[in-house]
């Protein structure tokens, strides 16, 4: 997987139990499909990533920029920690690794001298297409967020500039 890849259009399920192509997220409203992947609802990291995307969520609006987070929680977890932080996004269910799979996020990890599998903390931006147009992974959850923003605005900046 690399940036310029176009990614299958997916079923996938949301928080709701929703069957929803990965597409549909991006309505009339939306340009961009802000995909990031995190190992596990209510645990440090991944509750202040959530967070985080969640407090500037008006500035990936502005952008026409729809964030969903993807885990293989179920639809019981998503939903508790959605309420728990009153977070604005969809977080889909994706407890067959369909899509982590497909991303290449599940791998092997290690942890105080342990391995196992698991969800490598990783963010892509997609258009409406599907065309992969960023790729973060090593990421450190305190500056993703502006991270992400500031590689969004970039990727409009060069569109616009090429279109002009």
């Amino acid at each position: 997987m690399q940036v310029g890849s176009k990614i299958e259009n997916i079923k996938t399920i949301n928080q709701n139990n929703k069957e929803i192509m990965l597409n549909e997220y991006l309505d009339e409203n939306s340009k961009y499909l802000i995909l990031y992947f995190y190992p596990k609802d209510n645990t440090p990291g991944c509750t202040n990533e959530a967070n985080n995307f969640n407090n500037e969520l008006e500035q990936f609006n502005n952008l026409k920029a729809k964030i969903v987070g993807v885990s293989p929680d179920d639809s019981t977890k998503h939903c508790k920690f959605i309420d728990k932080y009153n977070l604005n996004f969809d977080l889909i269910c994706d407890t067959n690794l369909e899509l982590c799979n497909k991303f290449k996020v599940w791998q092997l990890k290690k942890f105080m001298g342990r391995e196992y599998m698991g969800v490598v903390r990783s963010t892509f931006i997609l258009d409406k297409q599907l065309n992969l147009l960023a790729i973060f992974n090593k990421i450190k959850v305190k500056e993703h967020t502006q991270e992400v923003l500031e590689a969004l605005k970039d990727i409009i900046a060069n569109k616009e500039e090429n279109n002009g």
